[in-house]
């Protein structure tokens, strides 16, 4: 009764914005789409969305089977990687670089466990923070860049990972820990802390304080994430980061986060890959890997907006 498809069907509806975008993302006309959902709901006797919700509203049903999908398809998946290998064909190179300085939490198990799966592929890694990474990608020196500020470059596609919120990281006894929001002149006295990369890469002032003509007091450096957080909850400035990287901090009630203007500032990462390396089965289980790995063990990201 209850097949494969059925749960790849539902956890790509749970992804995706629409009966519409789900239909694409499986390669269904949506009729064929709704007919398949109604079918498996006549079979098993329940409802399991309320349609014409965006996003889509799940049932206890739904989420029951939402939960079977996110425990049966990755071991699916691993079965499929195991029998590409023993087909042959299981060798190649992954020499990857990475544009985010917090992004360590989710991306090393997600390369410990592609090695576990593709022994025989050399996985090499750098990091993009001291040259450019995305040129390099498209002259063949590396295979996948994981960046949040794609470009417009010949021959390389944009997977995207997920989506993010950035707020701003404050002391708890910082007059805006009590704000609803952060608005852009908020910030014209305030020290800035942010990671050593260039401006125009940092989406706090390339998408909310530049397009305002806002600048802070002054900019402060900080290689690792911990530093900016013991920083911030001494009083010694302010930080925007996504809502991921600070989840801890804010659990343990080490800073406040404040949202970034009344709706907030999102931003999506993606990996980066040339156009032909991506039908390589190595590549794609990796891409797969990264996307279970970040949903698995990030706090307050998803796929909303970022297909």
């Amino acid at each position: 009764m209850l097949e494969l498809r059925h749960l790849r069907t539902l956890s790509t509806l749970r992804d995706a914005e629409s009966l519409v975008e789900a239909a694409e993302r499986l390669h269904l006309t949506q009729s064929a789409l709704s007919h398949q959902l109604k079918d498996l709901e006549e079979k098993l006797g329940m409802t399991l969305f309320v349609r014409k919700t965006k996003p889509v509203r799940f049932t206890s049903a739904g989420l029951r089977l939402l939960r079977l999908a996110d425990s049966l398809l990755p071991q699916v998946r691993q079965a499929e990687r195991d029998i590409q290998r023993l087909a042959g064909g299981q060798a190649g190179r992954l020499h990857m670089a990475i544009e985010c300085h917090s992004c360590f939490q989710w991306l090393m198990p997600t390369i410990d466990q592609f090695r576990n799966a593709w022994p025989e592929v050399e996985v090499d890694f750098a990091s993009g923070f001291f040259f450019a990474p995305l040129p390099a990608l498209a002259r063949g020196d590396l295979d996948l860049v994981v960046t949040s500020d794609p470009l417009e470059i010949e021959g390389i596609t944009y997977v995207p990972l997920f989506t993010y919120e950035a707020l701003l990281a404050v002391s708890n006894q910082h007059p805006l820990s009590t704000a609803h929001h952060v608005r852009p002149p908020d910030l014209e006295g305030e020290v800035l802390i942010t990671y050593p990369v260039e401006r125009d890469r940092l989406d706090i002032f390339k998408q909310f304080l530049d397009p305002a003509g806002i600048e802070p007091a002054s900019v402060r450096t900080a290689e690792m994430t911990v530093m900016m957080m013991q920083l911030v909850a001494s009083g010694r400035g302010v930080c925007c980061l996504p809502n991921w990287a600070m989840a801890e901090y804010l659990h343990k009630g080490y800073v406040t986060a404040r949202r970034l203007g009344p709706e907030g500032l999102f931003g999506t990462l993606y990996a980066a890959v040339r156009d032909d390396m991506m039908e390589m089965p190595y590549l794609q289980d990796f891409l797969l890997t990264a996307k279970d790995t970040s949903f698995a063990t990030l706090e307050g990201v998803s796929a909303r907006g970022s297909d």
